[in-house]
């Protein structure tokens, strides 16, 4: 496993098992910079859960990828966050 991927798997646990919003963010921010749709939604909506400081871009960011997406899948990828933010 390289260290981008232990790292980001770092940032996973302490986000999604431990509610580091932190945590959260960086991983939100690491989507954005690698132009992720889907997983960058859901990490919005992690962040978001969250509480984490969410800046003006990150709203912008997701607001585009929302506007691209159909009902249907924007209700699927809702629907996949909230089974992950299940403790």
């Amino acid at each position: 496993m390289t260290s981008t991927r232990l790292a980001t798997a770092r940032l996973t646990e302490r986000a999604f098992h431990e509610g580091d919003a932190d945590a959260a963010l960086a991983l939100l921010d690491q989507s954005i910079v690698l132009r992720h749709r889907r997983i960058a939604l859901i990490r919005y909506l992690l962040a978001q859960q969250l509480g984490a400081p969410l800046q003006a871009r990150h709203h912008a960011y997701v607001e585009k990828i929302a506007a691209r997406l159909s009902a249907e899948t924007l209700a699927r990828i809702a629907s996949a966050a909230r089974a992950r933010l299940r403790p």
